[in-house]
């Protein structure tokens, strides 16, 4: 094998495409889902620039980071372009939520193409090589670290941020839900 190669995935079944898709749609949604309620906070221009101890800049710096760095790494797998991702960075929350809505229709046609892990893909000014499959961990990691900086700042703020956790993306997408109590026993 080469070099950072692994064993092919052999799950009966199952393509990985299978295997990413909630993984993926959550990822989409939870910074969707902290934009929009951004946005219905009716944050001053003032409260977006608050930063808090070890976070990337303030809430509308750091949502622009995450959304601007999906379609980055997006953009490198699926080989389709995403033109915000080198535009100047959002001043509104409402700019923010089109591009993300913009890269999760791009997520939305990766998932349907065949996807190689494998797939080299030069990085750092043609200074290294990486495997595609990294990219969507990159995606994945690198969102949640930056929506936990932005979750809190809104705490520091004394609000309380949405739960954007895969369970809730699973209640609102029902992909869980309640079952239907047992019979009682007859006695």
């Amino acid at each position: 094998m080469s070099p950072g190669s692994v064993a092919p995935l052999a799950w009966a079944g199952m393509g990985l495409n299978d295997v990413l898709y909630d993984p993926i749609r959550h990822n989409n949604w939870a910074t969707g889902s902290l934009i929009r309620f951004c946005l219905a906070q009716n944050l001053t221009a003032e409260q977006l620039e608050i930063t808090g101890v070890g976070t990337y800049g303030g809430i509308l710096a750091t949502l622009d980071h995450i959304v601007r760095c999906d379609g980055s790494y997006l953009r490198r797998i699926a080989d389709r372009p995403l033109e915000y991702v080198d535009s100047e960075p959002a001043t509104d929350l409402e700019t923010l939520a089109t591009w993300n809505a913009e890269a999760g229709a791009l997520w939305e046609y990766f998932l349907t193409q065949p996807f190689d892990v494998e797939r080299v893909i030069v990085v750092d000014d043609n200074t290294r090589g990486t495997r595609a499959g990294i990219f969507v961990a990159q995606a994945i990691n690198h969102a949640n670290h930056h929506r936990e900086q932005v979750c809190a700042i809104l705490t520091g703020m004394g609000i309380e941020p949405p739960d954007i956790q895969a369970w809730e993306y699973a209640w609102e997408t029902e992909r869980i839900w309640d079952l239907p109590a047992p019979a009682a026993a007859a006695e």
